[in-house]
């Protein structure tokens, strides 16, 4: 074989293995793209896809503004709700202060004056007066706390006597209490004459004290010693 004819063929096969390489390159490349395509569904869709994904995306977002509106819609609606209540609680708060402010003050010593009576009838009970000498109504609640003498305990309520309303003292009216002093049919113990009364108003004596004068030869009580609620009229405050 001469080296011309090995020069021929040896440049053959080269261009055989040149075209083959350009082949598979080309494959390659194609490859590639429609791999590319396939990661890019989207990028290879029609242009009325396109356009329908596009909606749908917009029609999505809108969704979630709306979503996001109904949220805060829902947010005001609870403030609002909030602020209902708070707006209730204010009026009621006020509501609330009004009726303080309309309520009569307590009656106390410093606005009236107390008397103690003894009646004929019923008999052994004192009748105990409280008459309003200030400028303004005053309730006169609860019933008196009385110590006659020198007792360390004070005498209890009768709670059937308790009255239906708070007593009301207008300036110059007055309010009643009974005291049964001792047992009629004398069965009573421990008995003694007080020369001395004090009545305390309201709780443990918080709107002050009288100490009403008491028949120069005192009073018998004893252990029946009770008091009536304070009432309006003087009849109801003696039936006990």
């Amino acid at each position: 074989m001469s080296a011309r004819t090995t020069r021929t063929r040896l440049l053959a096969a080269s261009t055989i293995a040149v075209a083959a390489f350009a082949l598979t390159a080309c494959g390659t490349a194609d490859g590639v793209r429609d791999e590319g395509a396939s990661a890019g569904t989207h990028s290879s869709a029609r242009p009325g896809d396109r356009g329908r994904t596009s909606g749908a995306a917009t029609t999505a977002r809108a969704a979630g503004t709306r979503t996001g509106a109904g949220t805060a819609n829902g947010t005001g609606k609870t403030s609002g709700g909030t602020a209902g209540s708070t707006a209730a609680g204010a009026t009621g708060s006020a509501g609330s202060s009004g009726g303080t402010r309309t309520r009569h003050p307590a009656c106390g010593a410093a606005t009236t004056r107390t008397t103690a009576t003894v009646v004929s009838r019923p008999l052994n009970h004192l009748l105990l007066t409280v008459t309003n000498k200030g400028s303004r109504t005053c309730d006169l609640t609860g019933y008196p706390i009385v110590r006659f003498g020198e007792a360390q305990a004070v005498p209890p309520v009768a709670e059937e006597t308790h009255p239906q309303a708070v007593v009301t003292l207008a300036p110059g009216e007055s309010g009643y209490a009974g005291v049964v002093l001792s047992a009629a049919d004398g069965s009573g113990v421990h008995g003694y004459t007080a020369r001395t009364l004090e009545v305390l108003f309201g709780d443990r004596g918080a709107n002050g004290g009288a100490r009403p004068a008491l028949p120069a030869k005192g009073v018998y009580v004893d252990e029946t010693l009770t008091v009536t609620y304070w009432q309006q009229d003087l009849d109801t405050a003696l039936s006990y």
